[in-house]
């Protein structure tokens, strides 16, 4: 197992072979509840789809719910400056950078709490 991925589809790749998905969606839609977001991941979507739906949540929290954004980053607990050294990017290449990101740590946590607490 690595926690080093490269990319969304080689974290997601990951997750379904470590049959670690559905508990990466759960964690996703835990930390959205707790950050008053009211989208919900259904834990049967295609891992094409689970991308573009968190990417149309990233956009629209950008663009619609600023403050809803940080605190799911906070909530989520991405480093600030990892998100603010992707800002030069385009708007659709640093909405999918942070989508990246958000699923990176949410991985993480996911991976970590399997392989010691389970």
């Amino acid at each position: 197992m690595s926690l080093e991925v490269q990319n969304t589809h080689h974290l997601l790749d990951l997750a379904i072979s470590e049959t670690l998905y559905e508990a990466l969606i759960n964690q996703l839609n835990k930390d959205f509840t707790l950050s008053n977001i009211e989208e919900c991941i259904s834990e049967s979507v295609t891992p094409s789809e689970l991308k573009k739906q968190l990417f149309g949540i990233v956009e629209g929290l950008i663009h619609d719910e600023f403050d809803r954004f940080l605190n799911l980053l906070y909530r989520i607990d991405l480093p600030e400056h990892q998100i603010k050294k992707k800002i030069t990017q385009t708007p659709v290449a640093y909405i999918e950078q942070v989508t990246f990101l958000i699923l990176k740590r949410e991985w993480q946590k996911v991976w970590f709490k399997n392989k010691y607490f389970s």
